[in-house]
Order: C-alpha cells, then structure tokens, then sequence
C-alpha cells in the first residue's frame, strides 16, 4: 500500500444514490476501511438506502445539510460534523445550503458496492 494516496478529482462520477464520489482509499490491500470523498449540489438529497454489514461516518466538510439517520427526525450538519451510521440503518442527507454539500464517507469494513441497498421504490 501506497504511504500517500494522491487526490485525484478528474475520478469524481455522479452515482445512482445521487451525488459525485471520488474514492478516496478502497481497495483489497485495506479490507478494513474505505473512504471516499462526496460533493452534493444544492437542493438535493441523495437516495434513501442503507448499507448491509458496514458502519458509515459522514465528515462534513463544507457547506450545510440534514441527515436522516433510521427513522429519527433530520438533523441539521455543518462543517466538522460526524455523523455516525451504524450498519443496516436507512440514511439520506439533503443539501440545504446555497453551495455544495462536501463530506468524507468512511467506511468500516470498506465499502463494497454489494452492501449498497436502494431503499426507494
């Protein structure tokens, strides 16, 4: 494994669930954790869903939203948030703020596409 994994923004793709990922670190050599880097554009809110057998933590990086986390009420987050998801737990996030929405996903164990779950019809 590489000491410094380089950001690299021209690898950025607009995902089903609704905003643009850039995987950060995910790979076989780190079974244990991925991250990746998410942009939301105003307005938007990205699908509901869940994901099997992984734990999530948003890094709210800039700007400001709400996260829906199980069935507890929106809560608003702003820059340096951390909110924690625990594994098989639906969760959304809306981008409520005039700017894009920025935030880290970690992942424990690293995501893998299989564990994504569509929650919506």
């Amino acid at each position: 494994m590489e000491s410094v994994e380089r950001f690299r923004p021209e690898t950025e793709a607009l995902i089903e669930e609704g905003c643009h990922i850039v995987e950060l670190h995910n790979g076989d050599a780190d079974e244990d954790c991925s991250i990746a880097r998410a942009r939301l554009e105003p307005g938007k809110t990205t699908r509901l869903h869940c994901l099997d057998a992984t734990i999530e933590r948003y890094v709210i990086l800039q700007g400001a939203g709400e996260v829906q986390v199980d069935r507890a009420a929106p809560q608003p987050v702003h820059p340096l948030d951390v909110v924690n998801i625990p594994a098989d737990v639906p969760q959304c996030i809306t981008n409520t703020g005039q700017t894009d929405l920025v935030f880290l996903c970690i992942c424990t164990p690293r995501f893998v596409a299989e564990s994504y779950r569509d929650l919506e019809e």
